[in-house]
């Protein structure tokens, strides 16, 4: 796994005053998970939850968090972040945020 920061390469820009689809940040999200468990055949959907990936452990989850703030420019919230059982839990958090 590679530390939060070392995502930086995978940028997310919204344009002024447009929505973002679940499907886009879905995208972004997939490459975060590649580039951050060092596993480019590495997909996650939906219904993708901690235990189908084997690196995701709890420090790689908040390292996910992390990245995922600075890829969006959003802060998830704790309670956010204890609520989360899958990757669609977490679409619909940035979503929220984003739109």
């Amino acid at each position: 796994m590679r530390a939060a920061l070392a995502v930086s390469n995978v940028a997310f820009t919204q344009a002024p005053g447009g929505n973002v689809t679940s499907e886009e940040i879905l995208a972004k999200l997939n490459e975060l998970f590649r580039d951050l468990f060092d596993d480019p055949a590495l997909t996650v959907d939906p219904e993708t939850t901690a235990d189908d990936v084997e690196e995701w452990d709890s420090v790689s989850h908040i390292s996910m968090i992390v990245a995922v703030e600075q890829m969006f420019g959003v802060k998830i919230k704790t309670a956010e972040i204890e609520s989360l059982k899958n990757v669609g839990d977490l679409v619909r958090i940035v979503a929220d945020k984003l739109n």
